[in-house]
């Protein structure tokens, strides 16, 4: 299902485009994962379930300095926006998720018909990462932040990784992981192509007086501060995390994980 490397950068690439802004702006939404309080401020909503992702910014000292630039952005493009449009993620929580795997209602439905259902994932995965345990390079896969992407509920920076072999590794993990048949039994599957990207916030209150064109213009411009500084994502491990909303992602010791020989 997923891309071939030189399909896969074209399309990612074409999202960072102000023409993919210009089309995108006029169907972004309020994403119910926030809900406005008595304060005004949005708050994250229930929204539990599990992904297969890089360790969280917070957890990755050998990010520290692609995190710290990417806190910077969010800060500069949120003093840039409408107020209130968009509802920042913690910088604590930036990570770049490799498979999505069950989520909210479906999560929900899962466990109060499986009582095992947690432990059955994770066994799961484990044996997902055994199966690519020879494919494990000696170095980490650099992937390049390409620039922002508008997505109906969210802006976020694309990636891509920088070699065709890095970016096969990657897609032979989640063909390991959503062609497992047990997986599969326990209703989960692939939905969605593979987009190497980080959320940096999700849309708020979206007034109706909107600039979108203005909001284009802004994410456009923004993208020259990868061109003139590029950052870099070190990718050495990916694993098995919980989250119960959008905020906070956690894990056992004990839980799966892939880990890079070199990492």
């Amino acid at each position: 299902m997923d891309d071939s490397y030189h399909i896969y950068i074209n399309r990612v690439a074409r999202l960072t485009l102000l023409e993919s802004y210009l089309s995108g702006v006029q169907h972004i939404q309020s994403s119910p994962k926030f809900q406005p309080q008595d304060d005004g401020m949005r708050k994250p909503v229930p929204f539990p379930g599990y992904s297969a992702i890089s360790p969280p910014a917070a957890e990755d000292p050998q990010n520290n300095a692609f995190y710290d630039d990417l806190q910077e952005c969010q800060a500069r493009l949120l003093g840039m926006l409408d107020p209130n449009l968009l509802v920042p993620l913690p910088p604590e929580s930036f990570h770049l998720t490799l498979a999505d795997l069950i989520w909210e209602a479906g999560y929900l439905q899962a466990i109060e018909e499986n009582p095992q259902f947690d432990s059955k994932l994770r066994q799961c995965i484990r044996q997902s990462f055994e199966q690519c345990s020879n494919l494990s390079p000696q170095e980490p896969i650099r992937a390049q932040v390409l620039g922002l992407s508008l997505m109906t509920r969210s802006i976020g920076v694309c990636l891509s990784p920088k070699s065709e072999d890095a970016y096969d590794l990657l897609v032979q993990l989640r063909r390991a992981i959503y062609q497992n048949q047990d997986l599969i039994a326990l209703g989960i599957e692939q939905q969605y192509h593979f987009t190497g990207h980080i959320t940096l916030g999700y849309f708020g209150e979206i007034p109706t007086n909107l600039d979108r064109e203005r909001l284009c213009s802004i994410l456009s411009d923004f993208n020259r501060h990868w061109q003139e500084e590029p950052q870099e994502l070190l990718i050495h491990k990916v694993e098995l995390r919980k989250f119960d909303d959008m905020t906070n992602y956690y894990r056992e010791q004990d839980w799966p994980a892939f880990e890079w020989h070199g990492g």
